[in-house]
């Protein structure tokens, strides 16, 4: 187990949503500070704070994959279609390893049969950040 991804449950336990959980945890990677991370994640918590949403590990995950991949340049924003790229991947590897990719469906809600618990859609969420953002 990566120190990430112990980190990311740390954080969880602790109290942070799935998606600052993840977001925190991969910190490292990108050039922002993790009270910025946690604060711009608050929101997609709890798949976007109503379970009809993407998991918010997912997009934690993909929150540090923009601010790798993208060049930043507002002028010539010519970096968006390799983060896409990088996103797709990401959204697949988590589907494969989680089993879907919405909140609710990852938690049974209607069905009464959870798909995947928060703790591991964290485990994967950093796992598809350390696969694709290498």
């Amino acid at each position: 187990m990566s120190e990430r991804i112990k980190l990311a449950d740390e954080l969880h336990r602790k109290g942070f949503s799935c998606s600052q959980s993840v977001a925190v945890a991969c910190a490292d990677l990108v050039d922002v500070p993790k009270e910025i991370l946690f604060k711009a994640t608050e929101g997609f918590g709890a798949g976007m704070g109503t379970g009809d949403g993407v998991c918010g590990a997912l997009t934690g995950a993909l929150l540090i994959a923009g601010l790798k991949n993208s060049t930043g340049n507002l002028a010539a924003p010519k970096s968006k279609a390799s983060t896409m790229k990088i996103s797709k991947a990401m959204m697949n590897s988590f589907r494969e390893k989680c089993g879907a990719l919405i909140c609710r469906e990852l938690k049974g809600a209607g069905t009464g049969k959870m798909i995947c618990s928060c703790p591991d859609c964290i485990k994967h969420g950093v796992e598809v950040v350390e696969e694709n953002l290498k």
